[in-house]
């Protein structure tokens, strides 16, 4: 019941991601939430959030953002990092992810989305069959109803929480991870112990609820 959210990856923030491994692996065209995934809600582009699309443009990564908010908060964003954007964009809808796919020129087989909201960033992702990544949220202090969200997703993420630690307690020690994409994470992951893997799935969910 609770699969359909669950996201392909889940990391700590969209600053470790290993986006260099993704376009050799042939991803092209990046998805990316705005606010609580790139800087804290309704913050400007930062200096830290402008040097990763010059970096992401420089690999070869054509991005849009696809963000729920209004037109102005999103252009006050996207006047620093010039790029893609698509505003009031109706996630979890698959529509406009489509739409942001073609927008980076690319398939949906070929694009990721980052975001830090399950049933909004994930989920969309998921509907529109894209690689989905999610970010524990940069700032903990939320309005109501995104905070009430967190709530209805803890279950969810308790559930996928779970699934992920009865893979690695089935994992053999020498099983290679199951991904195209060869990245230094999961490098690192291959030579760890499953205590040490249990341990890293612990801290993400520790960090995102408490």
């Amino acid at each position: 019941m609770f699969e359909r959210f669950f996201p392909d990856e889940w990391v700590e923030s969209a600053y470790c991601i290993d986006y260099e491994a993704y376009y050799e692996a042939g991803y092209r065209g990046l998805i990316f939430d705005i606010d609580n995934t790139l800087v804290p809600h309704g913050a400007d582009a930062d200096e830290r959030a402008i040097e990763l699309f010059d970096r992401l443009k420089k690999i070869g990564f054509d991005i849009c953002l696809l963000s729920n908010n209004k037109k102005p908060r999103v252009e006050r964003f996207n006047k620093d990092v010039n790029v893609n954007y698509i505003f009031k964009a109706g996630k979890p809808y698959s529509k406009n992810y489509y739409v942001a796919a073609m927008m980076t020129r690319t398939s949906t087989k070929s694009s990721l989305v980052i975001g830090d909201q399950l049933f909004t960033d994930i989920y969309g992702g998921k509907l529109a069959e894209i690689h989905t990544i999610l970010v524990n949220p940069i700032d903990k202090k939320e309005d109501f109803f995104v905070r009430l969200k967190r709530l209805l997703e803890k279950p969810v993420m308790m559930f996928y929480k779970h699934s992920l630690k009865e893979k690695v307690s089935e994992m053999p020690r020498n099983r290679k991870p199951e991904s195209k994409v060869n990245h230094k994470r999961l490098k690192k992951e291959k030579h760890m112990t499953a205590s040490e893997r249990l341990a890293r799935i612990e801290r993400l969910f520790e960090s995102r609820y408490i």
